[in-house]
């Protein structure tokens, strides 16, 4: 059996085109609602973040499936909506998946869309939650091992994930910034069984 057999037998796909096309719609709503308000928004703020996922894949069938790193990089905006409340939506790149120890590694790429809501509990330090909509971009089995001679298969996982987001942050007044983070999928990346990202962000940017 190959490991893309492998893979299906952990992670079967059974898209369902419906139900992305509804939340598809429901993407473009809120991204409307949070950007409605910077129309008369003053002193909205502009930046940049860059950090490390410790990203797997949950499910009853995802046993065998261990963490893995990657990256997350990308821009963010923050709305003030009052003295302590604000919207930030976000555009991200972030490389995800999972892996087989000593086998293979479950890339799973995409480009994410937070909208946060932020509020400040304390002069600096923030908790924020928030949706998040995700577009995967490139999914591979990619060997650990070089020289097996394997070579890099698609995994077939569905293109649309949406998560629910819940983090802590503190801002420096030089503008600097530090965020922890846990993306909770929603959405099964795959079919029967119900397999569904998760991912720890750990990241450090900069608002000018």
């Amino acid at each position: 059996m190959n490991h893309l057999a492998k893979w299906h037998n952990i992670c079967p796909i059974d898209a369902n085109k419906n139900k992305e096309i509804m939340i598809k719609k429901l993407w473009i709503a809120c991204v409307a609602i949070a950007f409605a308000g910077t129309v008369n928004a003053q002193d909205v703020k502009i930046g940049f973040k860059v950090g490390m996922n410790v990203a797997s894949v949950n499910g009853s069938n995802a046993n065998n499936l261990d963490s893995r790193t990657g990256f997350v990089l990308g821009a963010i905006a923050e709305v003030p909506i009052s003295e302590k409340f604000s919207i930030q939506p976000e555009l991200l790149y972030s490389a995800q998946g999972a892996q087989q120890r000593n086998n293979f590694k479950y890339d799973l790429n995409y480009v994410l869309l937070p909208i946060m809501a932020k509020y400040y509990v304390a002069k600096g330090f923030s908790v924020e939650a928030g949706p998040q909509f995700s577009f995967l971009i490139k999914d591979q089995l990619v060997p650990i091992d070089q020289y097996s001679g394997a070579s890099k298969e698609n995994t077939d996982a569905e293109n649309f994930d949406l998560a629910a987001n819940l983090g802590l942050g503190f801002q420096f007044k030089s503008g600097l910034f530090f965020q922890t983070r846990y993306n909770l999928g929603l959405i099964a990346i795959s079919e029967n069984p119900d397999i569904k990202n998760g991912v720890f962000q750990m990241t450090l940017g900069y608002q000018f």
